[in-house]
């Protein structure tokens, strides 16, 4: 999913009612988390988010600050443990097919925070939703595995054709074009939860208001003001509420994570998500060690750029740029988390994979720009025309910082570079719409296989192929994988599609990113992990716990 913590579509205006992105409702007098509630409360958590949602449907969700919020609200077939591994959620028990590509599942029997039951036609409904073209689903190619699943997004076929069916309200049947290793992990992710049929029938886009949502998960929304906080309070008909501590929780966008950690420290957040300042990282592992957590994430971070746009049609050109970053510096100086210097674009933790590799890694970067600068002037740029470009970035603390060096290493390969920053919400969705030249972008593993990062840049893969990258040949390769029933034949096929990737510069990996986040001691039930997930769910406060 997108990485990058995303102006809104639309500005709150006057403290109207404003929809915006088909989601979120500005209400009158209302100011932030701090102002609703005393945080002495042991049942009110606060949380900092990263980005601004730009929607909480299920199906139009892209970024991972909006996984956040959908995943307490709503629950699929599998779900995300405490410890950010995959578990059964509303699937009592699954049954796989001899030849691997169908599988049965039995649901437990709960229902909607309306008490209408859910049922397996929910989730038929809801996978056809996300295969309709009309629905404009950003993340329907992770889908793509399933049967006809493709081909009715492009209008080919009707959604009903897709390989998802009730054999009765408590039995759902999905069928697939090949295996996938990965199903239980695939389950959890957003796009495959179930949506209420009769609210979303009935109301439309504006379905996800606080005063019309349904949902099957431990949280309900109850308010959300725009740049400011989304509110949830603990839904009393999920199935395991009796065990949920937690019963109201604000998610507040954090951006800017200077001011995150100040309102850390002044006690209006209880935990800070992946939003700590890269210049505070020393000065909290001296005084705040213990709330300070920095974790190994699959997480790749990277250079985009658009190769249907000049000059970045000529693998010279990216090349070039490529050879100028030195990714040690950046990890060492820049980010300074325990980041890792990244030369290749699948992130270490996939099961059973070794990943491909940049083949300059070894090479002094005296003789990487020597090589950078020879490949421009092949390409016509030199000193008497640099080459002038923008960068695309987000525009949290961090991106800001890495933005700068990159700007500095380019700039020594004779390369000038405009920084154009906007908020992750904006940004991405230029990304998504190719809308830029080059553009900082980050990816977090949505399941932990190198094909989630690989299909990418298939060309089937249209809104997040960011960079409209397209190679028959690399195509072919990952297509190739999903028939390979012998893991070391498809983990082959697999790095030799991303050594293509990389020696095409398509993406120009950077670092490795590590999971940033700040925890109160009064924060109970925490488990850092390589995904870093943490559901509400699972936690809960001991507000006798001095703090600093």
């Amino acid at each position: 999913m997108e990485q990058g913590k995303w102006t809104r579509r639309g500005l709150m205006a006057s403290g109207a009612a404003l929809a915006i992105g088909g989601g979120a409702y500005a209400l009158k007098g209302k100011s932030g988390p701090g102002m609703n509630f005393s945080h002495s409360e042991p049942t009110v958590l606060a949380r900092g988010n990263g980005a601004e949602p730009d929607t909480l449907d299920p199906h139009k969700a892209s970024g991972n600050w909006e996984n956040n919020i959908i995943g307490d609200m709503f629950i699929g077939l599998m779900t995300d443990g405490p410890d950010g591994e995959a578990v059964p959620g509303t699937a009592e028990s699954l049954s796989a097919s001899a030849d691997g590509l169908t599988y049965r599942f039995k649901l437990r029997e709960h229902v909607w925070s309306d008490g209408k039951p859910v049922t397996a036609h929910d989730y038929v409904y809801s996978f056809r939703r996300m295969a309709n073209p009309k629905t404009a689903a950003q993340y329907v190619s992770i889908l793509y595995p399933m049967k006809n699943m493709q081909e009715a997004a492009s209008g080919h076929v009707p959604p009903e054709a897709i390989g998802a069916r009730a054999i009765d309200d408590l039995t759902l049947e999905l069928t697939f074009r090949y295996q996938v290793p990965y199903i239980r992990e695939l389950l959890t992710h957003y796009t495959t939860f179930a949506v209420p049929r009769h609210v979303v029938e009935k109301y439309g886009e504006e379905w996800t208001r606080p005063e019309h949502i349904v949902v099957n998960g431990p949280y309900i929304l109850k308010e959300w003001i725009p740049n400011e906080f989304v509110r949830l309070e603990r839904n009393p008909r999920f199935f395991d509420a009796d065990k949920i501590a937690v019963k109201t929780v604000y998610f507040s966008p954090t951006q800017d994570s200077s001011a995150a950690l100040k309102r850390f420290r002044g006690g209006e957040f209880d935990l800070v998500t992946d939003s700590v300042p890269p210049q505070q990282i020393r000065w909290l592992e001296l005084y705040l060690p213990h709330e300070l957590r920095l974790t190994p994430f699959i997480l790749s971070q990277y250079v985009q750029f658009n190769v249907h746009r000049k000059p970045f049609d000529d693998v010279r050109v990216r090349t070039a740029l490529s050879l100028a970053i030195d990714r040690e510096i950046m990890v060492s100086k820049v980010t300074r988390a325990g980041e890792r210097a990244s030369y290749s674009f699948v992130p270490p933790g996939m099961p059973g994979y070794r990943s491909a590799e940049i083949g300059f890694r070894a090479v002094p970067m005296v003789q990487r720009l020597a090589r950078a600068r020879r490949l421009l002037d092949e390409s016509g740029f030199g000193p008497g025309n640099p080459l002038l470009f923008d960068l695309n970035t987000s525009n949290t603390t961090e991106t800001r910082i890495v933005s700068v060096a990159l700007q500095g290493m380019w700039n020594d390969a004779g390369v000038k570079v405009r920084i154009v920053p906007s908020d992750s919400q904006i940004h991405y969705n230029l990304l998504r719409k190719r809308d830029f030249t080059a553009a900082w972008a980050g990816w977090i593993a949505d399941y932990r296989d190198p094909k989630n990062y690989l299909t990418l840049f298939q060309t089937a893969t249209t809104d997040l192929n960011y960079g409209g990258y397209s190679n028959g040949a690399f195509d072919a390769l990952v297509d190739l994988s999903d028939q390979q029933r012998e893991p070391a034949a498809r983990e082959i096929s697999l790095r030799h599609a991303e050594q293509m990737l990389l020696d095409d510069s398509a993406v120009v990996p950077v670092y490795f990113g590590v999971a940033r986040n700040l925890v109160s001691p009064q924060v109970k039930g925490w488990i850092d992990n390589n995904v870093n997930i943490h559901r509400t769910r699972y936690l809960s406060l001991n507000r006798a716990i001095r703090t600093v």
